[in-house]
């Protein structure tokens, strides 16, 4: 999956706050995310990630 940094993604399931969107803040093996609801911040491993996307919302060009 060809994810970049800004990147807009909703994931399967909500955050606790009930947000399902979240922006790419850090790429590699693993992917820093931050949700677009309440602006918290979790490392998530690649694998793990991947699975749970749902969709791309939007990809910045770059």
């Amino acid at each position: 999956m060809d994810l970049k940094i800004g990147d807009q993604v909703k994931m399967k399931k909500p955050h606790p706050c009930g947000s399902h969107e979240w922006q790419v803040l850090r790429t590699g093996i693993d992917f820093r995310i931050k949700c677009l609801g309440c602006g918290h911040e979790v490392m998530v491993p690649r694998k793990k990630f991947e699975k749970n996307i749902k969709a791309i919302i939007n990809q910045e060009e770059q």
